[in-house]
């Protein structure tokens, strides 16, 4: 029997997690784990909670929406692997790093298909039996290329889109079509050195510490919100080829990390920031 998981965020009022354990215990289900956090100056509540039962989970909607708040977002999902297309462009370090997981089981995912601007990675791609498409963006304007992506996006009906270092800027159009859904890995730790060869940028800098950053894809570029971060510590001794190297290796870890929190619903967008359950 696979655990369902139950996801709340409303304001905050007393008893709200008194009330929602007891609809669960009432409705004969038993509780595997459960977090919660309360946003003190929002004064909202934030609740995610693994549970399991022999009845249908839809069950407990309607007796929640009787004890919580009327403005109450409440999300039911299921355990399950669910469905993901990765975009990728030429580097291959983040889109094999999530294959390989995907091929041993680790990912909280079913890679339904990769899309890339370029077919340098498409062997690397069917290795793992997983669908590849081409898709140019020569002799195309970004429209055009953005509606052929999309159409192909959609016939796989993913749950998410993650942009394993695709290098194209997304469209207002694209963003607001996958609002929420679309995933990025950024080459440091926000906001610095954006733009072209950041490993560069920091040695130039002299940087102590280089790092990577995965967040929501929105219409202000690699602004969106954080949902993972890690650095490592760097000195004097290495060169800008090794930093970029140590920094490929923090990417593919970061982005796989905010994959899993993800797909195993443990984050929850409050504004231009996360709530994560780890």
């Amino acid at each position: 029997m696979a655990p369902h998981i139950l996801r709340i965020d409303c304001p905050d009022e007393p008893g709200l997690v008194h009330k929602i354990s007891g609809v669960l215990f009432n409705a004969g289900y038993n509780v595997l784990d459960n977090q919660e956090f309360v946003d003190l100056e929002a004064k909202h509540f934030f609740m995610r909670t693994a549970f399991e039962g022999a009845a249908a989970p839809d069950r407990v909607i309607p007796y929640l929406q009787q004890v919580l708040p009327a403005s109450a977002v409440v999300k039911l999902a299921t355990t399950e692997k669910q469905p993901v297309v990765i975009l990728a462009t030429t580097e291959a370090h983040c889109l094999g790093d999530l294959l390989i997981r995907h091929y041993s089981g680790e990912l909280p995912a079913q890679i339904r298909a990769v899309i890339a601007n370029h077919e340098t990675l498409g062997s690397l791609v069917k290795q793992f039996s997983i669908p590849f498409h081409c898709i140019s963006h020569k002799d195309l304007d970004r429209t055009e290329h953005e509606k052929q992506v999309i159409e192909v996006i959609d016939s796989y009906a993913p749950e998410y889109i993650v942009l394993a270092k695709y290098m194209r800027i997304l469209t207002p159009n694209f963003v607001a079509h996958y609002r929420n859904r679309v995933i990025n890995i950024h080459h440091s730790f926000l906001p610095a050195f954006i733009g072209a060869k950041p490993y560069h940028q920091a040695y130039v800098r002299g940087v102590k510490i280089i790092g990577a950053t995965a967040h929501i894809v929105t219409d202000d570029l690699d602004t969106g919100p954080i949902i993972a971060q890690n650095v490592i510590p760097v000195n004097h001794t290495v060169t800008a080829a090794a930093m970029m190297q140590a920094g490929r290796d923090v990417e593919k870890i970061v982005l796989a990390k905010a994959v899993k929190l993800a797909f195993e619903e443990r984050v929850f967008l409050h504004g231009n920031r996360t709530i994560v359950f780890e």
